[in-house]
């Protein structure tokens, strides 16, 4: 199993048996909160400078964070994440405001070093634990987002819960709906060919130039996660496989996903993308796969290093 996996790991007691209290969580927001905020999918980090080694999450706390949840009173914008150190940590959207206003909101101004940022460009720099619950934060607001309105009647939801839980609005419906993400399967295919221990990776058409990573789909109603991986690596390149295991999991709220990771072992060994998903697949050995990481930084010859897909090679590279 593997260390270290970004985003998972949250390291936050999520006080699911207090979240429905509300009065409690009234007193969590008027207490001593910290803030994380969020804009259309980004999340609110210190840029990394003279001052800074590196990216850092920027929490908002003090009387700003109090104010701010003070006016929002448990909106739609706000979910209560949990309890990092029994210190209450709440994500709020400010999707609505233009970029500039959301941060003066948050007490930042011109040269303050802050910045809202897709999380998949600090991702590897930031520590897991702080990496995580960015993604958490991340993940909640892209739901809330998206569930604005109840999928059974149209009518409007109302969040409950802390914001776990958005009630439809009809007293005729009523709806809960709850947080959701889509199981996704990512695996590494090997096979013994005539020269050595290969490996399977593909590539899409609308990647950098040369970048290769693991192959990844997702779960289809009515299979099981293995039936799901078998089926992806056929779709994907017509080679069949046995012996599917599980090895990790990972969050990946890009947009939101959970992915799944498994080893497997062809049986067939010949390759045909088709013309539908993969622009090309192909095996490659130990050696090769060592080279591409060497150069990995300059040329982006692997999948990311914050993702499973590239945690799932080295692993199998370093065995």
């Amino acid at each position: 199993m593997p260390h270290r996996l970004a985003y998972s790991g949250t390291p936050l007691d999520r006080a699911a048996g207090q979240r429905d209290d509300e009065q409690w969580l009234l007193e969590q927001a008027s207490g001593n909160p910290r803030i994380l905020a969020v804009w259309q999918d980004r999340n609110l980090v210190f840029d990394a400078d003279a001052e800074y080694e590196g990216p850092d999450a920027a929490f908002v706390s003090g009387p700003t964070a109090r104010d701010i949840l003070g006016s929002l009173e448990m909106s739609e914008k706000t979910v209560f994440l949990g309890l990092q150190d029994d210190t209450p940590l709440f994500a709020v959207d400010f999707s609505d405001q233009g970029e500039q206003n959301a941060l003066e909101i948050l007490g930042h101004g011109t040269g303050d070093n802050v910045s809202f940022t897709d999380l998949r460009q600090v991702g590897p720099l930031l520590d897991q634990q702080t990496g995580s619950i960015l993604a958490f934060a991340r993940g909640m607001a892209y739901w809330r987002q998206r569930h604005r309105f109840c999928g059974i009647c149209g009518t409007e939801t109302r969040p409950r819960s802390g914001g776990f839980v958005l009630r439809c609005a009809s007293a005729d419906c009523a709806t809960d709906h709850f947080p959701r993400t889509d199981p996704a399967v990512i695996m590494l295919v090997t096979a013994e060919l005539a020269d050595g221990e290969h490996c399977l990776l593909g590539r899409q058409a609308s990647w950098a130039e040369g970048m290769y990573s693991s192959l990844a789909g997702f779960v289809e109603p009515g299979e099981s996660l293995e039936t799901a991986v078998a089926r992806e690596v056929m779709e994907e390149s017509s080679v069949a496989v046995k012996d599917v295991q599980y090895r990790a999991s990972q969050p990946w709220p890009f947009p939101s996903s959970l992915m799944l990771g498994f080893r497997a072992r062809a049986i067939t060994y010949d390759i045909d993308v088709g013309t539908d998903e993969l622009e090309d697949a192909r095996w490659f050995s130990r050696d090769e796969l060592h080279e591409r990481a060497r150069k990995d930084a300059a040329d982006g010859k692997l999948s990311r290093s914050d993702s499973i897909a590239r945690w799932l090679i080295n692993d199998w590279m370093n065995e």
